[in-house]
């Protein structure tokens, strides 16, 4: 007869068998769902802002919040038809529901951008980040997420756009990888809208512009100077004299040496404060929002008003140069008000985290012009419902041409906001219901400001294709007007 003693060892001993087991088996169902990532690998979490290892925060939280399709993207509405039927109807795409929006398999057909890209060494592109492909492989595997080499963080993320493009455009061929049917990439240039030139120009600024000890020439300049000799050298750009051409120079010091070569191609720009209009302008050119460096406010947890003690939030550089030099004017004007927090700040000693709970706790965010007219600061208020204040009187916004800035940010002319007591009187004369509305109207937006991969309908990669397919369509509008009466002679003539 077994000892009455045992019985409750053995219990206890099954009971700790039956709990590794299911945790096993948990950790095996939460992998499972964690392998379709909104973000490359070892992209998703962010603790420390100041790490050489901060990339992207996990947006999955403010992306539930947003699900909601847009009325101005006329590219992410839903299908309403149901699954069942979709075996019998060929011609409709079935849609995969990935906590955003219901996102379409892609159809080629359907692609409002035909973009071809150049396929350059990887020295033009993820070779900057350490990438190194197998022989003669010049590109990642996007399909998996582990091979996507990761961008730096830190300040250098806010440039990153051409690294989101980039990776769009080589997962628009892959049926892994489910996303916008705004553009596809395709194989032959005669078959396509624009020509893409795959240059991490921002990080090449960012990381190479400094010259090595062992040569006069930084890696930055270099690469400049081969690419001009490349594109120049290639039919694509000789038969259109490169006016089909689009090349990201999103940091404003990027492309310096290379941009009047080039300067008759499209570029994707964070504002024009450093470029002169022959070269750069708004009716060839693209404004792209900068990748926001703190931390996107989940829509469900957003503080409402009466929850933001703080009226007005500034935290950076106070002492700029050319139109930046206001900032200071401002600081002297509104350093002592009590509801007001206007302060020097860095991204060093937490600077980023800090500035993030700042804005966050704030009703109105300052975003003043500094050296140039724009600055990621604009997008990090969006990021955290901080209701804008733009005091910038060049600044130039992305997609304006879709989406009305006054429903969720305030203008203030520069000659207005030095004035005594003009601003805080001004902002203070907003009720809680007009805030409220702004707020609203805020977290409804906040998603076409987020950069992911894969991409998804509405997001900042998403809206960017579709500014490109307008101003193409804006360009094709004009030469055909051009071309009414030239057309028409030609016509009579061979008659």
């Amino acid at each position: 007869m077994a000892d009455k003693s045992m019985l409750p060892s053995r219990f206890f001993i099954c009971l700790i068998a039956v709990a590794m087991c299911l945790l096993v088996f948990s950790s095996t169902f939460l992998f499972r769902l964690n392998d379709n990532s909104f973000m490359p690998g070892g992209l998703e979490s962010v603790d420390d802002y100041n790490s050489s290892e901060y990339f992207i925060s996990d947006l999955r939280q403010s992306v539930s919040q947003t699900a909601e399709t847009d009325t101005i993207t006329p590219f992410s509405k839903k299908t309403e038809i149901s699954d069942e039927l979709v075996p019998q109807i060929t011609d409709v795409p079935r849609t995969v529901s990935l906590g955003y929006d219901e996102v379409k398999v892609c159809d080629p057909t359907r692609a409002i951008l035909r973009v071809y890209m150049y396929d350059l060494p990887p020295e033009f592109h993820f070779g900057l980040l350490g990438w190194k492909g197998g022989p003669g492989q010049l590109w990642p595997d996007v399909s998996k997420t582990s091979q996507i080499p990761r961008y730096p963080g830190g300040l250098n993320l806010q440039h990153s756009i051409a690294y989101w493009l980039i990776l769009d455009l080589l997962s628009s061929n892959s049926e892994e990888v489910q996303r916008p049917c705004s553009a596809i990439r395709v194989q032959n240039a005669n078959d396509a809208d624009i020509i893409f030139v795959p240059f991490l120009s921002s990080l090449s600024y960012n990381r190479f512009s400094k010259p090595t000890r062992k040569k006069r020439v930084s890696i930055n300049r270099m690469l400049q100077d081969k690419l001009v000799r490349f594109l120049k050298d290639q039919d694509e750009w000789k038969r259109s004299g490169g006016k089909n051409h689009l090349i990201v120079a999103h940091h404003p010091n990027s492309m310096v040496s290379a941009r009047r070569e080039l300067g008759s191609a499209r570029f994707v720009l964070a504002d024009f404060g450093r470029y002169s209009k022959q070269i750069a302008n708004l009716e060839k050119d693209v404004i792209a929002p900068y990748q926001h460096v703190i931390k996107t406010t989940p829509a469900n947890i957003s503080a409402p008003f009466e929850d933001r003690p703080i009226l007005v939030y500034f935290q950076g550089a106070i002492y700029r140069k050319d139109g930046g030099a206001i900032r200071h004017e401002l600081y002297y004007l509104l350093k002592d008000e009590k509801d007001v927090h206007f302060s020097f700040g860095s991204v060093r000693a937490n600077g980023i985290r800090q500035a993030g709970r700042g804005m966050a706790s704030s009703k109105f965010c300052l975003n003043i012009a500094g050296d140039t007219p724009s600055s990621n600061r604009l997008f990090d208020a969006i990021a955290t419902h901080c209701v804008p204040v733009i005091i910038s009187d060049d600044i130039e916004l992305p997609y304006e041409d879709v989406l009305d800035y006054s429903e969720f940010c305030i203008f203030i002319r520069a000659t207005d906001a030095v004035r005594k007591g003009y601003l805080l009187r001004l902002l203070r004369g907003i009720d809680q219901d007009k805030w409220t509305k702004m707020w609203n109207r805020l977290k409804e937006t906040a998603k076409h400001f987020e950069y992911q991969f894969p991409s998804r309908p509405g997001d900042a990669v998403d809206m960017i294709w579709g500014v490109i397919s307008r101003k193409l369509s804006s360009s094709y509008n004009e030469v055909y007007r051009k071309n009414r009466y030239n057309k028409t002679k030609l016509l009579l003539k061979t008659s």
